[in-house]
């Protein structure tokens, strides 16, 4: 989730120190008592421009065009038709009267409504019906043009902003101010991206392309890592499913199979849209704190498909960083029978908190959808074609492309932002907070042509070195670089030891992402913290260092001389191969600890030190993943929304530069992030591996325990380490997140939105006698060969809407001596 965070952490410092539409209404609608009134249609007279109020009563509604007149509406009430005397009429106050000649069949929009006898859920039923009939989903092979416009805007932008410090130098960017048409806040724009894209599709194939023909933004034109990150917060969202993802979460849609259960429905007006019949239905949640929305939405009467729908979060939900969160949708008539989506608008307001006042981050994306085609079958490996070069002109098109490709015009106040940002870019105060952003985001502090870092690895702990300070950094010209090198120096204070690491990586081939790469590092490592274990990563942050916080003494470390040398190849599309070759060196790091073997049959001599030369074959395959970047590296914009393949054959050469040992090794592993509708996001994983051959303990596979009380992925936190060795084994996780589903019902917990963790995790493994034999170690090499080992855990997250605490249980094995049969351990991230 962090990639989803970072791409806003500018806006965000600015958040911490710190125009004009054609016709503006605005303010609040009360019954005759004076009790306001949620869920009121406000209309502009004579159009379908118009919004619902929320459950305050108030409502804002804007409009490029010309409005004399407001036609407010309720079930069971009087419409009211208002006017307006002047362009901009804020701070109304509006009263409707109940329809005396109905008093009897009033239905004030508060509370549940009936599931029975519902004309609105008797529509909802044919839209159900009909779904499938309308959108490109009714057609073999479809493509259309899309456009698209992203912008960031500076919420609550008022006196105390334009005279903070921070703002010196940059005063004129206050000049171009505007108004928010959803909310009626004041924003300052602080980036706008344009995009425009040619997109096709085959159903019968399921496969997708998406061709980008050009994109413009203000001041960052070289930043793709910034382009891709911003694009990414904004996920792609179907209404017509029953779950519709947003910034991490599963809100259920209005138009879902379960929308029943979830929403309130009422059937409140009907009218002709674009010349085609159709009924309003508003809608709001049946229960708070839920992943819901309210809203209302137009359906035509007889394909009873949109055409009109908007969806306003739930201030209550479930869900961090958000205080506003809006969608609009429109849809067109496609020969009288097929509602394809002609535009889509999506809002969000990003703040630290969701008090009213306070100030955040507007994120708003427009897309516009036109020159739709349909049923082209397109040729044999059409589908398969990629761009795998940066193509400079696709980000430096002129004013003629973009005045001929744009879908939607931009308005005064949008062109101006292009002048306002340009200046902005080139003001040194404005320089530095970027660069304080930048460093905050990817951990390095840029140079002319490299960079300083991670800064996040400059200091650790461990109890052999002690305190240990490390300095890293590596080449940076660009994110398309084709080649980089990359390296550190580790001091231990405890020790008296400096260590290293070094590599270097060049793309040879763009097309083909063939990739040679080599690296040499010394250094003190944790081993058997996996059991898909990567003894070859060269600039790894050092596990071992994770030892500040740990339960009983973690003194079994062991010193690494590591090279390598790969070569790598993606034959297709998130498929990559690698054949690899190393050579490495293995000893105890402390003199509590040994990786002792014997030499001989009689066991009477050993040997404590490992020489080893291994090549291996590694496949990876991570259908869906995503990524920025057309360098020798690549950043990854969607984490934790794809699976991954790996599968990895591993052979040691004996003799080969005085190499100890001669062995097979085979290792699966298998990822899966899940999403479970309304019941929150869990994730699965399958490890599985054989060693055929006498190996010692530095080469066997260590089921990894976590003596710390850090979250460790994939580890036991109620093992110690070595506490079971295999050179067998089959592994499987599995955690959830119920994102508050069940807190959420639980009237004194509701309002904390803490989320709820569960997991359960199982290893079994055997240890052949043949190792055993060899073991001098004085580790007891043990195996969950009886029974699988388990654990099961509980836990709370989202804690002050950073930290997560969980608490863990051991299933078995309760007898070995000295084991733990509880742990807790501790994570944090900003999710949303």
């Amino acid at each position: 989730m962090i990639n989803k965070f970072a791409f806003f952490t500018l806006f965000s410092m600015l958040i911490c120190v710190m125009g004009i539409a054609q016709t503006k209404v605005g303010g609040v609608i009360k019954d005759s008592t004076g009790q306001s009134l949620p869920f009121v249609t406000v209309i502009f007279n004579n159009s379908s421009e118009g919004t619902t109020t929320g459950e305050d009563g108030k409502f804002y509604l804007q409009s490029d065009n010309d409005h004399t007149e407001l036609k407010i509406s309720s079930v069971g009430y009087k419409t009211e038709i208002i006017s307006l005397h002047q362009k901009t009429n804020l701070d109304l106050e509006i009263v409707l009267n109940e329809e005396t000649s109905s008093l009897d069949e009033v239905r004030i929009l508060r509370g549940k409504t009936s599931k029975n006898n519902n004309p609105a859920l008797d529509i909802l039923r044919k839209i159900w019906e009909n779904k499938r009939s309308n959108g490109v989903s009714a057609f073999k092979q479809y493509e259309y043009k899309k456009y698209e416009k992203l912008e960031f805007d500076l919420d609550g932008i008022d006196s105390s902003v334009v005279k903070n410090p921070v703002f010196n130098g940059m005063e004129f960017i206050f000049d171009y101010t505007d108004t928010n048409r959803i909310s009626g806040k004041t924003y300052l724009p602080v980036f706008i991206n344009e995009s425009v894209s040619k997109v096709y599709g085959d159903n019968v194939q399921n496969e997708k392309r998406e061709d980008l023909l050009g994109n413009k933004n203000s001041g960052f034109e070289q930043n793709q890592n910034l382009i891709a990150a911003v694009k990414d917060v904004y996920d792609e969202y179907n209404v017509y499913n029953n779950y519709i993802k947003v910034f991490d979460k599963s809100f259920v849609s209005p138009l879902s199979t379960t929308g029943i259960d979830n929403y309130n429905y009422i059937l409140s007006d009907s009218a002709y849209v674009d010349d085609k019949w159709c009924y309003n239905i508003i809608y709001y949640p049946r229960r708070e704190n839920e992943l819901t929305f309210k809203g209302d939405f137009w359906v035509n009467d007889t394909t009873w498909a949109v055409k009109k729908i908007n969806l306003d979060a739930s201030r209550d939900a479930n869900i961090n960083w958000v205080r506003e969160l809006y969608i609009e949708q429109e849809f067109e008539v496609l020969n009288d029978s097929v509602f394809l989506i002609s535009k889509d608008y999506f809002q969000a307001n990003f703040s630290l908190d969701k008090k009213e006042n306070s100030k955040g981050v507007y994120a708003k994306r427009t897309r516009v959808f036109d020159e739709y085609q349909f049923n082209l079958k397109k040729e044999e490996g059409f589908y398969d074609k990629r761009a795998y070069t940066f193509n400079k002109e696709i980000y430096k098109r002129d004013t003629a492309f973009w005045e001929e490709n744009r879908l939607e015009k931009l308005n005064r106040e949008e062109e101006d932002i292009y002048v306002m940002l340009d200046s902005l870019t080139k003001v040194p105060a404005f320089r530095r907070i970027y660069d304080l952003a930048t460093i905050a985001e990817s951990g390095y502090v840029e140079f002319n042509g490299w960079d300083f870092g991670p800064v996040y690895s400059l200091f650790d702990y461990n109890q052999i070195e002690g305190f240990r300070t490390r300095l890293g950094g590596r080449t940076y010209f660009g994110q398309h670089d084709p080649w980089r090198i990359e390296g550190y120096l580790a001091y231990g204070f405890k020790d008296d030891k400096f260590k290293y690491g070094i590599s270097g990586k060049w793309l040879l081939d763009a097309r083909s992402r063939l990739i040679v790469s080599a690296g040499k590092r010394r250094d003190i490592e944790q081993l058997g913290a996996s059991l898909t274990n990567n003894t070859t990563d060269v600039l790894g942050r050092s596990l071992a260092s994770s030892g500040l916080v740990s339960v009983g003494d973690n003194n079994k470390l062991s010193n690494i001389d590591l090279t390598t040398f790969n070569l790598e190849i993606e034959p297709w599309y998130n498929f990559n191969v690698r054949f690899g070759t190393s050579y490495r060196e293995l000893s105890s790091a402390s003199p509590a600890f040994s990786l002792d073997y014997y030499i001989n049959e009689a066991q009477t001599e050993t040997a404590s030190e490992i020489k080893q030369t291994e090549i291996s074959t590694t496949f990876t395959f991570t259908p869906g993943r995503q990524t920025s970047g057309f360098g020798v590296e690549r950043n990854v914009v969607n984490e934790e929304e794809f699976p991954t393949f790996f599968l990895n054959y591993t052979l040691g050469l004996k003799d080969i530069l005085n190499s100890d040992f001669g062995y097979k090794r085979l290792q699966f592993f298998y990822d899966q992030p899940l999403r479970i509708g309304g019941f929150g996001r869990a994730n699965a994983s399958l490890e599985a591996g054989k060693t055929f051959g006498a190996v010692p303990l530095g080469l066997l596979n260590v089921v990894p325990g976590n003596q710390t009380y850090f979250a460790m992925y994939n580890s036991f936190p109620v093992l110690n380490f070595y506490e079971f060795v295999t050179d067998t084994y089959v592994s499987a996780h599995f955690n959830h997140n119920f994102n508050g589903r069940l807190f959420a019902r639980i009237p004194l917990l509701r309002e904390l939105n803490w989320r709820e963790l569960v997991g359960v995790r199982a290893v079994w493994g055997e240890i052949s006698e043949e190792n055993k034999a060899l073991n001098a170690s004085g580790i007891p090499f043990r195996a969950p060969n009886r029974d699988p080992y388990y654990e099961y855990s509980f836990g709370v997250g989202n804690i002050l809407k950073f930290l997560s605490l969980e608490a863990h249980f051991r299933g078995n094995y309760l007898e070995i001596p000295e084991s733990r049969n509880f742990a807790i351990t501790a994570s944090f991230g900003f999710h949303f």
